[in-house]
C-alpha cells in the first residue's frame, strides 16, 4: 500500500479591502495581533491581549478582531512561543494547546501558516529600519550575510537568518536558550553552583528570561548571605536605588553578552547579531553600559571573529508582527 498523497496547502490570497492578513505573535504572557492591508506593509491596529484571559488561540483571535472592527482576515501567520510542527500549536510557557487546522476554521481562514516566533523575529530583520534598533557595540550590521536574533522574555528564544542564493531570506529556528549556561566571572559561577544545589542543570533560560531574573536575584541574595524578598523581572528592571537589583541586572547583561556572542560563533552570524524580547528594550541604557559587548568579545581564539560582528538591540514595539507579515509574503510569492 502506497502512503496517501499529502494534500497541498490553499494559497494564500492576497490581502484586500475587507479581507485583511491577520497577523499575532503569542508569548508565553501576552499574545499581539494586528492585521495587513498590502503585501510589504506595515500591520495596523496592533494591539495586545493577555493569553490567561482567553483558553486558545481562535478565542484570542476573535476577540482581538471583534475590537479591530469585526475584521474578517483571508489568511494568517502565527508565530508562537515553542516548537512548531504538525497541526498542534502548543506553548512552552503556556496552557495553549489546540489545533491549527481547527483555528482556519473558526476563523474563517483560507489559510493559516504557523511559525516559530524567534523564526518570525528573524524574518524580520531585513525589515527593521533605523528607527526600530539602537546599537549595542562593533561595526554596523553588515548586509546579505547571516544573522541571529536571541532574547529573553517569559523564555529565551534563539533563531538565525540565512540569505537564500536566489534573493530572499530562510529562518533558522531551534530551542537554543535550552542549552547550558556559561559563566565566565567568578561570582557567576558562585551563582550557578546555587542554582544547580536548587534545580540540578542549569539552562541559559533559568537566567536569561524574566523569571531567571528573579532566579538570579535571589541567588545573588545568597552568595552575598543576604535576605531577599523574591521580586518580578519587571520590578528588578526598575528599581535602579536598590544595590541587589543594579548587581543583578550586571551580571544578566554581563551573561546575555556572552550568550549572544556564543550563538554569533554558532550561526556564523557575520551579519549581526540582534537582541530583541521583553526585557532587554526595558534596560536598554543599563546594557549599553554593562560588560555586556566586552563578554560578546571575550571568545579566546575568536575574538578577532567577533569584534568584527554588530550587537544590535531592537526596540520597536512588535517585530515579530513584522516577521509574520514577511513570512505572509513570502507564501504569496511562492505561488506566483
Amino acid at each position: 500500500m502506497t502512503a496517501a498523497a499529502q494534500i497541498p496547502a490553499p494559497p494564500v490570497p492576497a490581502p484586500a479591502a475587507g479581507r485583511p492578513w491577520l497577523v499575532a505573535d503569542i508569548g508565553g504572557t501576552n499574545a499581539r495581533f494586528g492585521l495587513v492591508d498590502s503585501p510589504a506593509a506595515r500591520p495596523r491596529d496592533v494591539h495586545r491581549l493577555s493569553c490567561a484571559d482567553h483558553p486558545d488561540l481562535a478565542s484570542a483571535a476573535l476577540a482581538y478582531l471583534e475590537r479591530a472592527g469585526g475584521a474578517r482576515p483571508g489568511a494568517a501567520c502565527v508565530a508562537v512561543a515553542g516548537p512548531v510542527g504538525g497541526d498542534r500549536i502548543r506553548l512552552t510557557n503556556a496552557r495553549w494547546d489546540c489545533s491549527a487546522e481547527d483555528t482556519r476554521r473558526r476563523l474563517g481562514l483560507d489559510r493559516i501558516e504557523v511559525v516559530n516566533d524567534f523564526a518570525a523575529l528573524a524574518l524580520a530583520l531585513p525589515r527593521l529600519g533605523a528607527g526600530d534598533v539602537r546599537p549595542l557595540g562593533g561595526p554596523a550590521p553588515a548586509a546579505g550575510l547571516p544573522m541571529a536574533v536571541l532574547g529573553p522574555g517569559t523564555g529565551l528564544g534563539v533563531a538565525g537568518l540565512l540569505p537564500l542564493p536566489g534573493g530572499g531570506w530562510a529562518p533558522v529556528s531551534g530551542e537554543g536558550g535550552h542549552v547550558g549556561l556559561s559563566p565566565l566571572a567568578d561570582l557567576e559561577i558562585e551563582v550557578l553552583r546555587v542554582l544547580r544545589a536548587d534545580q540540578g542543570a542549569v539552562t541559559a533560560e533559568c537566567v536569561l528570561s524574566g523569571p531567571g531574573l528573579t532566579r538570579l536575584h535571589g541567588a545573588l541574595a545568597r552568595v552575598h548571605g543576604a535576605a531577599a524578598v523574591p521580586l518580578s523581572a519587571e520590578r528588578i528592571c526598575a528599581a535602579a536605588d536598590d544595590p541587589l537589583c543594579v548587581l543583578t541586572l550586571e551580571v544578566f547583561c554581563a551573561l546575555l553578552g556572552g550568550f549572544a556572542g556564543d550563538c554569533a560563533l554558532t550561526l556564523g552570524a557575520t551579519g549581526g547579531v540582534f537582541v530583541g524580547g521583553g526585557i532587554a528594550p526595558r534596560i536598554a541604557g543599563v546594557l549599553q553600559s554593562s560588560d555586556f559587548r566586552i563578554r560578546f568579545e571575550s571568545k579566546y581564539r575568536m575574538t578577532d571573529y567577533v569584534k568584527d560582528i554588530a550587537t544590535v538591540l531592537i526596540t520597536a514595539p512588535t517585530p515579530a508582527l513584522l516577521g509574520a507579515a514577511a513570512r505572509l509574503d513570502q507564501c504569496l510569492e511562492t505561488a506566483r
